[in-house]
């Protein structure tokens, strides 16, 4: 979905939100009450000027406008790959967005991703994944790796991750495998201002990911790993 559709649908045609090359940002009114939206558009590449211009927004807010709700709209190929970034320090640089992310989270803001259109590799992890939960469009694709990819990390044979793709999707790409590990919470579909009113109502503070993922049969092993590490403290 392109983003004017998505914000026009969510906020009414007078939403406010502005486009800066692939940077959108904009402080909306939703039902009455102000929120902060930002993220990426046109599959953008998540570089330090990027990042860093994401950062400065969730920084902006959590200084001016305490409590105010945060809506990560999230649309990216994953971390841009050139050397310009890498001599600049894209590492740290994306660092520091899900630092701030994580330190709005922690001074009471709710922060809600929207993966509305692609979201891959390091560029979802530093938004959508860090906030305090990611919902996704049914027409969203969501990976982290491409199986290729996974089987020159792993070593193992391209056939085999594909086998276990079929039966686990852990191994597979596709946001509805993302919600059966629970790293996507659920699906907006139809009216989604009450998609949005419900997020920002029901969204837990605390990370649930590993027991939805457990209770839908993603991910089996990480919610009781998690405790059992807990217990051991």
């Amino acid at each position: 979905m392109e983003w004017t559709s998505l914000v026009i649908q969510l906020f009414g045609p007078h939403h406010g939100m502005r486009e800066q090359e692939d940077f959108l940002q904009g402080d909306v009114l939703f039902e009455g009450a102000p929120l902060t939206v930002l993220g990426t558009t046109n599959h953008a590449p998540i570089g330090v000027k990027l990042a860093l211009a994401q950062a400065r927004v969730v920084l902006d807010t959590i200084a001016r406008h305490p409590g105010r709700p945060i809506l990560l709209l999230i649309d990216t190929q994953g971390q841009q790959l050139r050397r310009r970034d890498e001599l600049l320090g894209i590492n740290r640089a994306m660092a520091h967005l899900g630092a701030a992310i994580d330190l709005a989270r922690r001074q009471g803001h709710r922060v809600i991703g929207l993966v509305y259109d692609q979201a891959l590799s390091g560029g979802f992890i530093t938004s959508g994944l860090i906030a305090d939960a990611c919902y996704a469009l049914p027409e969203a694709e969501i990976r982290v790796m491409r199986i290729p990819a996974m089987a020159r990390v792993t070593k193992l044979p391209e056939e085999k991750l594909a086998a276990l793709s079929l039966s686990n999707p852990v191994f597979a790409p596709g946001v509805q495998n993302y919600v059966a590990m629970g790293g996507v919470r659920a699906l907006w579909q139809g009216d989604l201002p009450a998609a949005l009113r419900a997020a920002l109502r029901d969204t837990p503070t605390i990370d649930q990911r590993a027991q939805d993922g457990a209770a839908r049969g993603g991910r089996q092993l990480s919610a009781a790993v998690v405790q059992r590490v807990l217990d051991a403290a």
